[in-house]
């Protein structure tokens, strides 16, 4: 048995406080957008557009400041913005063809996608702890999912099948871009993957909106009570990527994903306060579940479970890592003469 002193180590409480200061974040995107679509800006893409730019600018300048030779190849970035621009825009379309609840429920799928992937490729290894931890909170957001609040939700949308289909297709895309987000936070540099992701992120979006949103964005008629969310909108991601591989380097993908559970709940509670409204008690159920479950997993053990593939005395990651910084400095040192201008 563990003792509760365990649970409550410097790793364990900074991963919590973090977790939910992202899922935080994460609500306030979910205002963002509902104002925004309420004033009738439909352009996913374009509201992930200026995110991308301030990575791009602040990291991309800190990066060309301090000079350093890159640690990962630069097509590895292309491949992650890639992915995380088109999960962005799945999971936001999806909301067109199928209810929230449905959103809801099948955006956990990326949880178990992530517990796969970081198996497979991270050689991550889970215990029961951790598993347990995983299905306490999954079973806190089925209580919210199947409560009285979102009984006059389950009617579905105006295609649910095709809406299910892009929430699984996102939720996956989530999954690759985390892990491949935790391998390179922890292979290379946060700096060059803040850096590199804005860069290319803005320019796949660029693309993107030139040949999807263009005429949406020409029927828009911007006021300040469009410009409030949606500069609002960019800022929470802005600050919701800087601090996500921070996150991703102390607990891992699945932390992450887990913590992000809570961020329908907070929204229940600025409603309340906020707003005064009336909910089900049931969230209240939930939301402890899924706080229980995050102490599960993140506590005791002192993170063997989840870092064990990148301590020293696993010789199999230690030589996948000696290979990947190989594979990049070879490229960096080619390049190494013609200065960092080429870089970002």
């Amino acid at each position: 048995m563990l003792r509760f002193s365990q649970f409550w180590t410097k790793k364990t409480l900074i991963g919590l406080g973090l977790g939910q200061f992202l899922s935080l974040l994460i609500t306030s995107t979910g205002f963002s957008s509902s104002e925004l679509a309420r004033k009738g800006f439909n352009a996913p893409t374009s509201q992930s557009f200026l995110n991308y730019v301030l990575l791009a600018t602040v990291y991309g300048s800190t990066m060309l400041y301090q000079r350093k030779a890159l640690k990962a190849k630069w097509y590895y970035y292309v491949l992650l913005a890639l992915v995380d621009v088109e999960a962005n825009f799945l999971v936001v379309k999806a909301y067109q063809y199928t209810s929230i609840t449905s959103v809801m429920l099948l955006d956990c799928w990326s949880i178990p996608a992530v517990m796969l992937l970081t198996w497979l490729f991270l050689h991550t290894r889970y215990r029961f702890k951790k598993i347990a931890g995983v299905l306490v909170c999954i079973t806190g957001l089925v209580v919210v999912v199947f409560s009285d609040v979102h009984a006059g939700d389950r009617a579905g949308g105006s295609n649910p099948r095709k809406g299910d289909l892009l929430v699984i297709a996102g939720a996956t895309l989530y999954a690759i871009s985390n892990v491949s987000e935790e391998y390179l936070v922890k292979n290379a540099d946060r700096v060059e993957l803040m850096s590199f992701l804005g860069l290319f992120g803005a320019i796949i979006s660029a693309i993107q909106i030139s040949i999807l949103e263009r005429n949406e964005l020409k029927s828009i008629h911007w006021s300040a009570g469009a410009a409030v969310p949606f500069f609002g909108f960019a800022v929470a991601m802005f600050l919701f990527y800087s601090f996500v591989p921070v996150l991703l380097q102390i607990n891992g993908a699945t932390m992450l994903n887990l913590s992000l559970l809570t961020s329908d709940m907070w929204a229940v509670l600025i409603r309340i306060f906020a707003y005064h409204e009336k909910v089900d008690w049931m969230y209240f159920v939930a939301f402890a579940a899924v706080a229980v479950g995050l102490v599960i997993y993140s506590g005791g053990e002192r993170g063997e479970d989840e870092q064990r593939s990148y301590v020293v005395g696993d010789e199999e990651d230690a030589e996948a890592s000696k290979h990947f910084e190989e594979a990049a400095s070879g490229s960096a040192n080619h390049n190494q003469g013609a200065g960092t201008s080429s870089k970002v």
